[in-house]
């Protein structure tokens, strides 16, 4: 069976597991969420892979990313992905590293960003099965309102994240 080399890693806003494989990342997903089963079993089944902790090229190169970005030193990641899932979460997963830094979308602009405007819950629901976190932006994604919506890593996170990105964390 082949392998998903992951890793724990702290951020200033929350504990993350890295995930890579084949020279790939395939999570930056937070630790402690709700869906951390149906992520974990996605992954696996996916790939036909299991989890072993050990480090590798990408998840190191992932951990200066992201410790650049919350330094404020970086804006878009450089990091390769691999996006497991169904080829409508994929074109969703698209729409979100299509977001740029510092704006947010409802998830009916992604719809219409993706063309499928009829399906806001699906892109709902794509948006939450995201297992890259933060480089794959779903938390850019608010309701129609401006409201902070649902976010695996906590709303509190969301609005950090946010923040981060206008200029307004410290």
């Amino acid at each position: 069976m082949e392998k998903i080399s992951i890793q724990y890693f702290k951020t200033p806003v929350g504990e993350l597991i890295l995930g890579s494989y084949d020279n790939r990342l395939c999570m930056a997903d937070w630790r402690y969420r709700k869906m951390r089963k149906s992520i974990d079993d996605r992954l696996k089944k996916g790939l036909d892979a299991e989890y072993v902790e050990e480090s590798s090229q990408v998840i190191e190169e992932t951990k200066r990313e992201l410790d650049e970005y919350f330094s404020l030193e970086r804006k878009v990641f450089d990091i390769p992905l691999l996006m497991v899932g169904t080829e409508f979460q994929k074109s969703v997963w698209q729409g979100l590293i299509e977001t740029p830094h510092g704006t947010s979308l409802s998830y009916l602009q992604l719809a219409k960003k993706i063309g499928n405007e009829k399906a806001v819950r699906a892109v709902a629901s794509a948006n939450g099965a995201n297992a890259i976190a933060i480089i794959i932006p779903c938390h850019r994604i608010i309701g129609s309102d401006g409201s902070l919506t649902g976010y695996a890593g906590g709303l509190t996170v969301k609005k950090k994240l946010l923040e981060l990105e206008n200029g307004l964390f410290s």
